[in-house]
């Protein structure tokens, strides 16, 4: 038998990407060219991902890796440029009306759902009706949404009670996908056995999920976008074990990972293996914030100059390097700069690093060192979810032993790390995340907002913050649909709380994407690996 040269190079790139692969993988390779599909189409991309989705479809579940893997079956309206501005996936076009309470959307035309239906305006009533009744933030996001109708299959209004400007940057296939209306029910959604083999309108389709061990999507041949995806497998490794995901990088068993999936210590190593690559591309709509939260029930962290001096001995440089090996931004607004440049408030640091202003702080509020040199203690709970959290927190312990605040490092599982900072408050301070996500209502409001305060309700406003100004200013933003005075709006709610200090905001964590030389197409979205990768390509190894 003579080979072809086309079919020679994609069997010997084949032969290469699967050393070290598990059986399951090779096969799934192997068929993929046995079909004919090297003709025309790049084999496979090995993705590792941990941890495990719980569903497949993320309408009602925001884990990350829930995100990463239903957008590449189901699809949004929309996806967002790297700006974050609002580009066509499901509708082509969209109105949004001048007093900001009637959003217009034409759909698509000739896209048909995995199973042969074709997509129609009623998928869209139907999904946005269930993210507003399942989504964690559903209710929420669609909070203003009174109506919700189709003049024709091809067109969607929505009408608003009041207007709700973050809107139209929450209808990503990740936060709000779009449903197959003809397969589910709105009252027993949850329970559909599609969110564990989704049917969707994207460019994969769904083929296998072995759980505890990996997810298998296959090219969807009738994908809207001509030509794509290239991509003929994508397979999704669930790999928890970090040191397993650094040698399959290495010896090119795994081709992508997000989020870090290595030890950021060992990133500069990587420049050792040619054939691996970097990027902190693609995350522009999950800005997370590293921050210090106090508990202001707490009666000397309610005293402004204890915070004031807490926030002198603290170096965002060196937690930048510390924590976070440089991949970070340093940060004084709680606004990420690098998504929301218009909302960013650009301020010089009032409380810059100073550790003998700090010590004379804590001298005139009345707390002098005592035996051992110590002031007070304070107990310091550090968010399990993001290592950069932990190793920050540990930096605070250090700093804060030089003005003499004696700290006790409690590091937690998450279910106890919630416990005792949101359910029982038994925590003086906390390190975590603050994620402005797509807009700072959706994202950022829930922490300074005094009405979300509820000790049930994780990751909303740990410090129980209560500031008038504060309130006035974020329900104002939350409905302005200028966005000039808006961004006015977020600007004078930061001047406020950069100078009172509920939270220190310490640094922006760049998320970080490993991957292999030989693939490209997967950070022109502010979504990037979570979004659709339909413009994937794999180049033969």
């Amino acid at each position: 038998m003579t080979l072809s040269r086309r079919t020679f190079l994609s069997q010997a790139s084949l032969a290469t990407l699967l050393a070290g692969v598990p059986a399951w993988a090779r096969s799934a390779a192997q068929q993929a060219v046995a079909g004919g599909s090297h003709e025309t189409h790049n084999g496979i991309v090995n993705f590792a991902i941990t941890p495990e989705p719980p569903v497949l479809v993320s309408f009602a579940n925001t884990s990350g890796t829930s995100v990463t893997v239903s957008s590449k079956v189901v699809e949004g309206l929309l996806e967002y440029d790297r700006q974050l501005r609002p580009q066509p996936q499901l509708a082509t076009a969209w109105e949004i009306s001048a007093d900001g309470l009637t959003y217009t959307f034409t759909l698509r035309p000739d896209v048909r759902w995995h199973d042969g239906e074709p997509f129609t305006a009623q998928d869209v009533i139907f999904s946005l009706q269930a993210a507003r009744k399942y989504h964690p933030r559903g209710a929420a996001t669609f909070a203003n949404l009174h109506d919700i109708e189709a003049p024709d299959p091809l067109t969607v209004r929505l009408h608003l009670s009041k207007p709700a400007p973050y809107l139209i940057l929450a209808l990503a296939a990740g936060e709000t996908p779009i449903l197959p209306a003809h397969r589910y029910t709105l009252e027993n959604a949850l329970q559909n056995p599609l969110n564990s083999a989704p049917i969707g309108t994207g460019p994969y389709r769904f083929k296998e999920w072995s759980r505890g061990s990996h997810i298998i999507y296959e090219r969807n041949p009738e994908y809207w976008l001509a030509g794509h995806p290239k991509v003929q497998t994508i397979i999704f490794r669930v790999m928890p074990d970090s040191a397993a995901r650094l040698n399959g990088f290495k010896n090119q068993s795994i081709d992508i990972g997000a989020h870090s999936p290595v030890p950021l210590s060992e990133i500069p190593r990587l420049g050792e293996f040619p054939h691996l690559a970097v990027s902190t591309d693609g995350y522009e709509d999950n800005a997370t914030i590293t921050a210090l939260e106090f508990n202001l029930d707490r009666e000397h962290l309610a005293r402004l100059p204890v915070r004031q001096a807490i926030a002198h001995a603290l170096n965002r440089e060196q937690i930048k390097k510390i924590a976070f090996y440089g991949y970070a931004d340093v940060t004084v607004a709680p606004i990420s700069k690098r998504s929301f440049p218009n909302y960013h408030l650009d301020i010089a640091d009032p409380y810059p690093y100073d550790v003998e202003r700090a010590n004379a702080l804590l001298d005139e509020a009345g707390y002098p060192r005592r035996a051992g040199g110590h002031r007070f203690a304070l107990n310091l709970h550090s968010n399990p979810f993001n290592p950069g959290f932990v190793r920050t927190a540990a930096y605070i312990r250090s700093a804060l032993a030089r003005i003499g605040i004696q700290v006790t490092l409690h590091e937690q599982d998450p279910g106890s790390y919630i416990r005792s900072v949101y359910t029982n408050r038994e925590f003086d301070i906390t390190v975590s995340g603050v994620s402005t996500m797509f807009d700072p209502t959706v994202g950022l409001q829930r922490i300074y907002y005094s009405k979300s305060f509820d000790p049930a309700i994780p990751f909303s406003n740990a410090n129980h913050y209560h500031n008038p100004e504060v309130d006035r200013l974020l329900e104002a933003a939350a409905v302005e649909a200028d966005d000039t005075k808006r961004a006015e709006q977020f600007k004078a709610f930061q001047e406020i709380v950069v100078r009172e200090i509920p939270t220190i905001a310490l640094a922006q964590a760049h998320g970080v994407t490993v991957y292999n030389r030989r693939l490209s197409g997967f950070e022109t979205t502010a979504a990037g690996t979570r979004g659709n990768l339909a413009l994937l390509e794999a180049r033969n190894a």
